[in-house]
């Protein structure tokens, strides 16, 4: 025999696609393998034990149907593709989950499958309801709430209530998941599991949980009714109402179900109650209808019979399971909270840190400021040492030149008021040169009508010297004597030499001395009015100076009160402004430049001071006239002095005019005797 015909020939396989509904396998499923081969290889590859709740589906022309597992799979009605798709679903409903459903698998599919129900609208359900258990789904998917980890929009991609739910309100998706959130973070500590079974506890109070609804009618090709299969017996609805039957049919009370091609018929086990009889719209609608009741009834009675030990054992280990579970639940959530109570403990310690680190920074930083403080306010003590020593030395030059000013505001009013004295001796005796310059005009007036008095004489004895020249041709010799010879008129000499000497009249000798009397006066008063001025305007220079220096001492007085002020409110620190400083230097600069620094004369020389006293007036008597003249020493002035005495005579208001008359001619005629 040959190798190869003692090798095993290999079964033909087909692919095949299960559809769960939360994950996809692929088989390969050989040709005559039943329905229930593929159907037990799924569950093994699962690791599901409940096998009596589900079963596959498929869809053929439109119409979902189950897959028969007494039968090989290829020779059913199945789809003609490559792989050929099964959908992996609950085919019956448990009476009561919590009891019933004891595998966690088992469990998650319902619950998987419930919850799609319920959002394609094939279960209908209030909108709280729908809300709680959208709260239950979110924390079976995200354990328990954490505001750090859930922050606002983390449900936006979910799919947690129904289109009709939304529609129905009008309400953002923001304020869905507010209502959602507040449900969710009241299910802290609620395991996986644990919230699965709550959904399905509420769920399975829904009117149309686990109800399968198909169109029947009482006479043939009309549509009058729904008939309803569940867990509980067979229900007929109304067409538009799915939630309250019309007639009921427990499976405790139906004696026999019996079809044929379209036609259903229930007997109940009263046999005097009415058979119910009904038809569908297709002979294979009774087909799946007569295998939901037949599937229904059976787990009907299963559950009021006594558990197979398989069941026992399964039920024991689910309660081991779930005890297993509640106690590493407890033990995790435990855990938990010594992990968040280390942690709020770690954050509390870490606060506590930092608060302490901030502490000593500030600490530290105070530190460091104070020391900078303090060494700033040693400058400032050295700064304000210095400050006051110098404030102390300049308040003792500022009281010196204070003592120096009030000495000089003495001495100045003292000359101010000689100053005044002088001014009204002067004043006094410009008015008696006045009265004497009156009089001397009136003299004057007096000396000219004599002089003309004194020229018609002349002119009349010129006459009568003709008249005698012509008499006598030959008159003697008249010679002017010698000490009147510098004094005598051109006229005079001239007739003399022409025509000879001729005694004079004694008139002659009264005119010639009161014409010398009369010049000497002239040049006299000539002579005190040219010094008179120049005393006069000595005496204005002083008294402008002495103004100027009245006008100084009043603001260097004013001034010593303004910095006597500032001592005074600058005491309690000892310093004073600096730039005050620079202005008192300035001033008493500007103030002690005058008297300090005296103007230079055109010439050259020094002029004397104001605070030297001016020399007296000296009176001597005169040589000639009629009454004492005084006489004014005068001493040289500078051009600014005379201005000063100028502006003085201006404030005064007065001024001396002195007149100047011109010379008188005398002129000495010889008269015959």
């Amino acid at each position: 025999m040959s190798i190869t015909g003692l090798k095993r020939k290999q079964p033909k396989t087909f692919k095949v696609k299960v559809i769960t509904m939360d994950a996809e396998m692929e088989f390969n499923c050989e040709m005559k393998w039943k329905g229930k081969d593929l159907f037990d290889q799924v569950c093994r590859a699962m690791g599901l034990r409940e096998t009596w709740f589900f079963g596959l589906q498929y869809s053929i022309k439109g119409m979902s149907t189950w897959l028969k597992m007494e039968k090989k799979v290829l020779d059913q009605e199945i789809p003609k593709e490559n792989p050929v798709s099964f959908y992996f679903l609950a085919k019956f409903y448990p009476e009561k989950v919590e009891e019933e459903l004891l595998q966690e698998i088992t469990q998650h599919l319902f619950f998987l499958q419930v919850k799609k129900q319920i959002l394609d609208e094939e279960i209908f359900c209030s909108p709280e309801v729908t809300v709680l258990l959208a709260s239950y789904a979110v924390q079976a998917k995200y354990g328990d709430y954490d505001p750090s980890l859930h922050k606002p929009g983390f449900l936006v991609p979910e799919e947690l209530l129904p289109k009709r739910v939304l529609r129905q309100y009008q309400m953002t998706l923001d304020m869905w998941e507010e209502r959602i959130t507040s449900w969710y973070a009241g299910h802290q500590g609620t395991a996986r599991y644990e919230a699965e079974m709550n959904y399905l506890k509420i769920a399975q109070d829904l009117e149309m949980y686990g109800v399968n609804y198909f169109p029947i009618a009482q006479r043939k090709n009309h549509t009058d009714f729904l008939l309803g299969v569940d867990a509980k017996g067979i229900h007929v609805y109304s067409i538009h109402n799915r939630f309250s039957p019309s007639k009921s049919f427990e499976w405790s009370s139906i004696r026999n179900i019996s079809y044929s091609e379209k036609e259903l018929t229930i007997k109940p086990n009263d046999k005097k109650a009415e058979v119910f009889k009904f038809f569908s719209s297709q002979p294979k609608v009774n087909k799946l209808i007569m295998q939901l009741f037949i599937g229904n009834h059976d787990l009907f009675m299963r559950r009021r019979r006594v558990d197979p030990i398989e069941i026992q054992q399964m039920k024991a280990q689910a309660r081991e399971e779930k005890a297993r579970k509640k106690v590493e639940h407890q033990r995790l959530a435990r855990e938990k909270q010594l992990r968040e109570e280390a942690e709020r403990a770690k954050q509390e310690l870490e606060r506590r840190l930092f608060e302490v680190e901030d502490e000593a920074r500030q600490a530290s930083e105070a530190l460091r400021r104070s020391e900078a403080t303090a060494e700033m306010l040693a400058e400032k003590a050295q700064i304000a040492e210095e400050e006051a020593k110098l404030l102390a030395q300049n308040a003792a030059e500022a009281e010196q030149e204070c003592r120096r000013l009030e000495l000089a505001a003495l001495k100045t009013k003292e000359e101010k008021r000689l100053m005044e004295h002088k001014v009204r001796e002067a004043e006094l005796i410009a008015r008696k040169l006045a009265k004497e310059s009156d009089r001397r005009a009136k003299e004057a007036e007096l000396l000219k009508q004599d002089l003309q008095e004194a020229r018609e004489a002349e002119e009349k004895t010129k006459q009568k010297l003709q008249d005698v020249n012509h008499l006598n041709p030959f008159p003697p010799t008249i010679r002017c004597p010698q000490h009147l010879s510098p004094a005598c008129p051109a006229d005079v000499r001239e007739l003399s030499a022409d025509k000879g000497s001729v005694k004079l009249d004694f008139r002659d000798t009264d005119l010639k001395r009161l014409s010398l009397e009369i010049e000497r006066e002239r040049l006299d008063y000539m002579d005190k009015s040219r010094k008179f001025e120049d005393r006069l305007k000595e005496l204005k220079a002083e008294l402008r100076a002495l103004q100027l220096e009245e006008k100084q001492t009043g603001l260097l007085s004013r001034w010593s009160e303004v910095l006597g002020a500032l001592d005074c409110s600058s005491g309690s620190t000892g310093k004073a402004p600096l730039w005050m400083k620079a202005l008192e230097a300035d001033l008493l600069g500007s103030l002690q430049w005058p008297f300090l620094c005296p103007p230079h004369v055109a010439d050259g020389s020094l002029a004397r001071t104001p605070a030297e006293k001016p020399p007296p007036l000296q009176t001597s008597p005169g040589n000639g006239g009629t009454g004492p003249r005084k006489h004014i020493k005068l001493v040289p002035m500078t051009e600014k002095a005379v201005s000063s005495t100028q502006s003085a005579a201006n404030i005064l208001g007065k001024s001396i005019h002195m007149n100047s008359h011109e010379p008188i001619r005398s002129h000495v005629v010889t008269i015959p005797l």
